[in-house]
């Protein structure tokens, strides 16, 4: 299908465009990744850097259920990493280490992706714009505040997790059809199959670097119909077809 084709077939009836936030507005895994790599420094003479990276892993996967996604529930799960592969032997001294060193990841600088403010701008006065973003209330609240941007969203949703089953609430809550609602993120897991699986639309815009987590397998892409653009810039043209 032709790129005009394509645009006028997803604009159509579209009330409310939603964007996730982290990766997709502004930068945020590399972040995560340097305070791991810091961590790795302050454990370094208990343990390897590979060791505790798979390890902490898996402690993040299996603590999501308690603690949800965000910062305060990555320092809870390393801490946790910590005291497992280390026998106990961690000091006090490097928890508290571990713990000012993750905090960095409640108060670090936005640095917004490449056409953000452009491609709000535009949308804004076309349509109704909604933050959608998954993760700990108080540290989503401070980097929507933080960036900036609050003022271009018509609409903010928390969410615990990004499932079909949210989605579809998040369209009831605002008197929408499926197709009246658009979800544009990075992560193909939490931002465009659930979308797409219950016939709403999807721009996915892949960032560089992607939390494991996220991932998916390239079968379960198969016969999904979404439109990828390689930045957020190029929906300025994707829209204006």
């Amino acid at each position: 299908m032709q790129q005009s084709n394509l645009s006028s077939e997803l604009t159509q009836n579209l009330k409310i465009i939603a964007f996730d936030a982290d990766d997709t507005l502004w930068v945020n895994e590399p972040n995560y990744i340097d305070v791991e790599r810091k961590i790795h420094a302050i454990l370094e003479a208990h343990i390897d850097a590979e060791t505790i990276s798979t390890h902490f892993y898996k402690t993040q996967i299996n603590n999501l259920k308690l603690f949800g996604y965000g910062a305060k529930g990555y320092m809870l799960s390393m801490i946790e990493t910590a005291i497992e592969l280390t026998n106990g032997a961690v000091t006090g001294r490097e928890i508290q280490q571990i713990i000012d060193t993750g905090k960095h990841l409640l108060d670090f600088p936005i640095e917004l992706l490449d056409g953000v403010r452009e491609v709000l701008d535009s949308l804004a006065h076309r349509y109704e714009l909604m933050v959608l973003t998954k993760g700990d209330l108080f540290d989503q609240e401070s980097k929507i505040a933080r960036s900036g941007l609050g003022s271009y969203f018509h609409h903010m949703e928390i969410v615990s997790e990004k499932d079909e089953r949210t989605y579809q609430r998040i369209i009831k809550r605002y008197g929408l059809q499926n197709d009246e609602f658009m979800m544009i993120g990075n992560s193909l897991r939490s931002d465009i199959l659930p979308v797409v699986h219950i016939g709403a639309k999807a721009v996915y815009v892949p960032y560089h670097i992607t939390w494991g987590h996220e991932t998916v397998n390239e079968e379960q892409l198969i016969g999904k119909s979404f439109v990828q653009l390689s930045s957020l810039r190029d929906l300025l043209a994707f829209f204006h077809e």
